[in-house]
């Protein structure tokens, strides 16, 4: 038996889970909240129970000393010693990594030369990793990349219509994002179902949400491009709209193209249109209360996640299987009927609204005569990380 920590490092914040491998076994799990500030916020679940505290961690060393220490005074284990590997969540590893690797002093180079592509991500998982390094160096560390899964595109996927010389000199180009999810599910689904999987399309829709077209278990598309800000209709982003925008907004405003951008991530999707929250729950509760800009905001949300669906029919050749997951598409229902309900009469998708009543859990809600059949399955991006952390190390 292995032990192995699956860790998610932001700039603030630091998610793990510990794992018994080969079993699986979640030992313990918790989230490390505002890192650097006056005080931060430590959760940690092990055994059924949950406890809370507020330490001042003013880096993520401390941080993760925190963790190693409270793993040591729960007596989850006796020595750190039993730590075997810990696998490390990175965001972006563009063209250079084409699966997880074990991190070396070149990896680690090459993950902070591609931070221009993700300045708010790659630098904070480095972070991390290093902190990690430092409290157990005598441990394996692997890198698991979300942009990983979605290498297996071909160039007439990835590549934009701009001057070539953009894609060649400065490598700008569609990579997709949620990797490690629809990795997960995709390969999930087929476990389940191996008999109507060979054409998939997996649906991550949470806060930040995409798509991508799978094929014999390999990604062919994906809705996210260059960064997460492309594709479907988000929480706080935008999705694909005219690039164009961009300038004309700048001159109007009088705000420079990054506050457009940022306002674009940040302040777009959900919030922007319903002027509600960027939680579609928020959305829905004020399109109960007759808010039609709530109401508007879902029908967009919708839209963009039908089109991106019917794209991808096309490029299959048909469809076997959609499967649902992430925060919105494993919880909420009535986004789910509604999308189906939408490509139902040109995909040929039925669902049973019995089995559709779910959240959280492994089930197939479309009814035996559907052309296509639908899953929800939860996503588990750390047993990825797990896995592919025991495989790198040979553990």
């Amino acid at each position: 038996m292995s032990k192995i920590i699956a860790v998610n490092a932001g700039s603030s914040s630091l998610k793990f889970q510990l794992f018994e491998m080969p079993a699986e076994k979640v030992l313990v799990s918790g989230v490390i909240e505002k890192i650097g500030l006056e005080k931060s916020i430590v959760t940690i679940k092990h055994d059924g129970q949950k406890k809370v505290s507020e330490p001042v961690l003013p880096t993520h060393k401390e941080a993760v000393q925190v963790l190693l220490n409270t793993l040591l005074e729960e007596k989850i284990v006796n020595d750190l010693k039993e730590i075997d590997g810990v696998g490390h969540r990175v965001v972006h590893g563009g063209e250079n990594f084409a699966q997880s690797v074990v991190i070396s002093e070149e990896v680690a180079k090459t993950i902070e030369e591609l931070s221009d592509l993700a300045p708010l991500h790659n630098p904070a998982n480095l972070i991390g990793y290093k902190a990690f390094k430092e409290a157990l160096p005598n441990v394996g560390h692997v890198a698991v990349f979300d942009t990983a899964f979605h290498q297996t595109m071909k160039p007439d996927r990835f590549v934009y219509p701009l001057p070539y010389e953009y894609y060649q000199d400065f490598k700008v180009r569609r990579y997709g994002f949620h990797g490690t999810s629809h990795l997960y599910v995709s390969q999930r689904v087929r476990e389940l179902d191996p008999k109507h999987t060979d054409r998939v399309i997996t649906c991550h829709i949470g806060n930040g949400a995409s798509l991508a077209a799978v094929k014999d278990g390999k990604c062919v598309d994906t809705s996210m491009g260059f960064t997460p800000l492309g594709g479907v209709m988000m929480g706080t982003r935008s999705g694909d709209m005219d690039p164009a925008i961009v300038t004309f907004l700048a001159k109007k405003t009088g705000k420079s193209a990054d506050e457009i951008v940022n306002i674009l991530n940040k302040k777009s999707g959900y919030l922007g249109v319903s002027g509600v929250s960027s939680d579609a729950r928020d959305v829905m509760d004020a399109m109960a209360k007759g808010n039609e800009r709530a109401k508007l905001a879902r029908e967009i949300h919708v839209n963009t996640v039908c089109n991106f669906l019917g794209q991808y029919f096309v490029e299959l050749g048909g469809v076997d299987t959609i499967v649902f997951t992430a925060g919105l598409g494993e919880n909420d229902i009535t986004f789910r009927k509604l999308v189906c309900d939408k490509i139902g009469p040109s995909m040929g998708v039925k669902i049973d609204e019995k089995l559709n009543n779910c959240r959280g859990e492994e089930v197939l809600i479309s009814t035996p005569d559907s052309k296509v059949k639908v899953w929800v399955i939860p996503t588990n991006e750390e047993i990825v990380i797990a896995r592919d952390t025991m495989r790198l190390l040979k553990l």
